[in-house]
């Protein structure tokens, strides 16, 4: 398993409307997500920056990324959700819409060793 984070900007004018659609994922997508080995998939919101968090479980990332991207209902998902979306300028850079940042710490915890 590898954790991922990205990053983008949202359009303040589609805060409400992005929430909006997010609070009701098509069930299509969810499922396209899940057959892309995506699991524990989080977007938070912080002032106009998107963020997200999942976890890949998957042996081929960039392969299940292009069946994603292949997909009919999850393109036109990303048909809705791009506009409102601001694509960082290393993202660009990169040929990237969302922004994968680096992990830099980890922690899961361990059980507390009994004395």
């Amino acid at each position: 398993m590898r954790r991922y984070s990205q990053v983008i900007k949202l359009r303040p004018e589609a805060k409400e409307e992005y929430i909006r659609y997010h609070a009701d994922v098509w069930p299509g997508v969810l499922a396209r997500i899940e057959m892309c080995n995506i699991r524990n998939y989080s977007i938070f919101l912080y002032g106009d920056l998107l963020i997200a968090y999942f976890e890949y479980h998957g042996a081929d990332f960039d392969a299940d990324m292009k069946l994603m991207a292949a997909d009919p209902e999850t393109q036109r998902w990303w048909a809705i959700m791009d506009p409102m979306q601001v694509p960082l300028p290393e993202a660009t850079k990169a040929g990237t819409h969302w922004l994968t940042v680096p992990e830099v710490f980890h922690f899961d915890g361990a059980p507390v060793a009994k004395s």
